[in-house]
């Protein structure tokens, strides 16, 4: 797989998360893989889980950053921005209108006690983005944490 899109290098598929038992207690992934993703316009994820007990979910969550390293962002400016959700105002004629944006991560829910695989995506970068890292987290049975190895496609 290839893209004329992508910079010398990148690689079109790479692996985000490699497989391991989510922290415990619902925390973040303290330190997720940051990627090099230069060129690219649209974003896929792939995931395996097993949750670890009976009702487990996970959460994950998209960032994106604009700088190949940490040190080109300006001062006072954020290095990773996770996507948004956007809401559509009702459009009335005569009147303007509001539309809304807000971070959002996202949860999967286990339906069986085997690894399940799943594919996220299409996310849209525009080729506006250097670098991506997916933080993931165990959101249901707490107690018992699953596993998640999770990978991109980029293109």
């Amino acid at each position: 797989m290839t893209s004329e899109h992508l910079y010398p290098g990148v690689v079109p598929i790479q692996e985000a998360r490699a497989n391991a038992i989510l922290l415990p207690a619902g925390a973040w992934d303290a330190a997720p893989l940051e990627l090099d993703i230069r060129g690219a316009n649209d974003l896929s994820i792939l995931f395996t889980y097993t949750r670890g007990g009976a009702a487990g979910a996970f959460d994950f969550m998209v960032e994106v950053s604009p700088w190949l390293v940490n040190a080109d962002a300006p001062a006072g400016a954020a290095v990773w921005y996770q996507t948004v959700e956007y809401e559509a105002a009702n459009l009335v004629a005569g009147a303007d209108s509001q539309s809304r944006i807000q971070r959002e991560y996202f949860t999967y829910l286990a339906v069986g006690g085997g690894a399940e695989a799943g594919l996220y995506g299409v996310i849209k970068l525009g080729e506006n983005a250097s670098r991506v890292r997916i933080s993931a987290r165990e959101s249901g049975n707490i107690a018992a944490a699953g596993t998640l190895q999770a990978s991109i496609i980029i293109r």
